[in-house]
């Protein structure tokens, strides 16, 4: 009887030990960003990369994850690098929410997103700064969103910042913010602390100020960038002042797609 009661016991633990993962996959789509966030059966795709890397995004989504519905589609700000493979997602799987800091931008890439979008009746909305929103068991927190800076002419500094904590463990994600927005997010006290730090403007010497980098204090630090770029990304001072601060630094240029598995205690690349 004794067995019996230990087997039964274990049955009942088990659909809590299927949930008990959050996984992040950047994907490796040459100069621009994406991830795929994966919760308890809910699904959040941040931004789409850049023109080349559709085909590569489609894929991944529709065949290695095997997706049909996503519940989060974060377009961080409109900028072709992050925006073009998002038509991409919204054709492999049906999408519940887009998240977006501006609601028109004169591009293809950007135009395309909302055409699908309206095609499949998926609402397109602004956040605000402290909406959060829950994937599974994870908490999905809004720390930044600047629409205005679009018509001051730093639309990089309009970029959706976003934290997600599972557990005790989180994940920073910044798009292309640079040092203005995160000024912005230092004197409003935001909670930048995070284990894993999706870096900056593909590793810009624009973003990731030391003062910001001394705040969130990442364990890891992931750049998505392209091999070979024009822009000499990442740039050796945001480089030191990474190593400065300790974190261990993936590149998406030296290690291709790079995927992060927390089980809500500890958190590591896989």
């Amino acid at each position: 009887m004794r067995r019996i009661a230990a087997f039964i016991l274990v049955l009942l633990l088990l659909p809590a030990i299927a949930l008990a993962d959050l996984e992040v996959h950047f994907l490796d789509v040459g100069q621009g960003d994406c991830a795929v966030v994966l919760c308890d059966g809910e699904a959040m795709v941040i931004d789409g990369g850049p023109y080349g890397a559709s085909g590569k995004v489609y894929s991944y989504v529709r065949k290695t994850l095997n997706l049909r519905h996503v519940d989060y589609l974060v377009s961080t700000h409109p900028h072709v690098d992050h925006v073009y493979g998002l038509s991409s997602v919204l054709n492999a799987a049906r999408v519940d929410l887009i998240l977006t800091p501006v609601l028109q931008w004169d591009s293809k890439s950007f135009n395309a997103m909302l055409k699908y979008a309206k095609k499949q009746d998926t609402p397109v909305t602004v956040p605000s700064e402290g909406d959060t929103l829950m994937l599974g068991n994870a908490t999905v927190t809004i720390l930044h969103c600047w629409p205005e800076a679009v018509k001051e002419g730093r639309t990089n500094d309009s970029s959706i910042v976003l934290r997600i904590d599972y557990g005790r463990t989180s994940f920073l994600f910044t798009g292309d913010a640079e040092d203005w927005s995160e000024y912005m997010m230092l004197d409003a006290n935001a909670n930048l602390k995070a284990d894993v730090l999706k870096v900056a403007h593909h590793g810009s010497r624009d973003s990731s100020t030391q003062a910001f980098l001394n705040a969130v204090q990442p364990e890891y630090a992931v750049i998505s960038v392209g091999r070979g770029n024009s822009y000499g990304h990442p740039h050796t001072e945001v480089l030191r002042r990474l190593e400065k601060v300790g974190a261990k630094v993936l590149r998406t240029d030296l290690s291709g797609t790079i995927i992060f598995r927390s089980d809500g205690t500890t958190v590591a690349p896989i």
